[in-house]
């Protein structure tokens, strides 16, 4: 993570973001996640209890920065929350593939879509055809062009919050803002 906090998103929220809690909360976390990132996995509970500690006043943006070359898998499994997504199911399958010890190859990524009742025909056939593949790229981009070099990426009301050294880094920003 980055340790400037003078770094910006470069791209705000929108409609099409994936969000938990409400939109018009006074404080909005927008992450950059890698689902086979150790380090994403680890910070997941920690960002469930601060929206739960946070209740109303703060709102969580996913975005998707999946690294490649360090994790084979990510890229694939953006695309697959991606297909949840488009059936209206991306926090339930964001939190499967974030679940410890989750696996992501793409016999894995099958099951955690029959687990959570897809039309599997749709899900494969996107995957298949790679339909939110170039959804996932801009996703990228814009981690790019807002400086992110690992994951988890999160900026709060727009500014870098850097949480390597912790989530309490997090706690603390949105209890200043609140």
């Amino acid at each position: 993570m980055i340790h400037s906090t003078r770094i910006e998103l470069a791209v705000p929220p929108s409609a099409i973001d994936h969000v938990r809690g409400p939109e018009h909360a006074p404080v909005t976390v927008v992450e950059y996640g890698d689902f086979q990132c150790p380090a994403c996995r680890a910070a997941e509970p920690g960002l469930r209890m601060t929206l739960e500690r946070f209740g109303n006043h703060v709102r969580l943006i996913y975005r998707h920065f999946p690294l490649e070359s360090a994790h084979p898998h990510a890229l694939l499994a953006a695309e697959a929350a991606e297909a949840a997504a488009a059936q209206g199911q991306f926090w339930a399958m964001h939190d499967r593939l974030l679940a410890p010890q989750a696996h992501l190859d793409r016999p894995a990524l099958e099951q955690h879509a029959k687990a959570i009742g897809l039309d599997m025909p749709a899900f494969i056939a996107a995957l298949d055809d790679e339909i939110y593949r170039q959804r996932v790229r801009e996703h990228m981009d814009g981690a790019l062009r807002s400086h992110l070099r690992a994951t988890p990426g999160l900026y709060v009301n727009g500014h870098v919050c850097d949480v390597s050294g912790g989530i309490h880094a997090l706690d603390e920003r949105i209890a200043a803002l609140v």
